[in-house]
């Protein structure tokens, strides 16, 4: 497999403004409703701590805080971070906004390491991204199990 090939790209459309879509990203207070939050003050070659609060280990434990780096942030369209993986790897995430009829569309772009199954990435962010659709529209949480991927 060619790194072109290692590109995770998912799509979404939002009925809120763009302007809207992207606090839901960047506003620690929105960006929690759905994935976690970060403290400190995020700009491009800065990094902010994250906590993941969407999930929590069999303990009732949420992780401990990553130090991300920005590496752009265009507002209101363009976020590019790097998370830091557990193993010494990273995963460069990018988020793109555009106005569309209706609202906003969304694409969010994974270039996938070496070892990751693009099927268990792409289960997670999209169970993410749909979990920031309901954020948005205050409805409820979608249930991991509809996503997991099979044995």
């Amino acid at each position: 497999m060619t790194q072109a090939d290692r590109q995770l790209i998912l799509h979404r459309d939002y009925t809120e403004p763009v302007e809207d879509v992207w606090a839901a990203f960047t506003e620690s207070e929105r960006l929690g409703r759905w994935i976690g939050t970060y403290s400190g003050t995020g700009r491009p070659g800065g990094t902010v701590e994250f906590t993941v609060t969407g999930e929590v280990d069999a303990g009732g434990e949420v992780a401990a805080p990553v130090t991300v780096t920005i590496h752009e942030c265009d507002a209101p369209h363009r976020l590019v971070v790097e998370i830091p993986e557990g193993d010494g790897r990273a995963w460069v995430v990018a988020v793109t906004l555009e106005r569309a009829a209706g609202g906003t569309a969304l694409q969010f772009e994974q270039r996938l390491a070496e070892g990751l199954g693009v099927e268990d990435v792409a289960a997670g962010w999209n169970w993410y991204l749909d979990r920031l659709g309901a954020s948005l529209r205050g409805t409820p949480m979608p249930d991991w199990s509809a996503y997991a991927p099979g044995d």
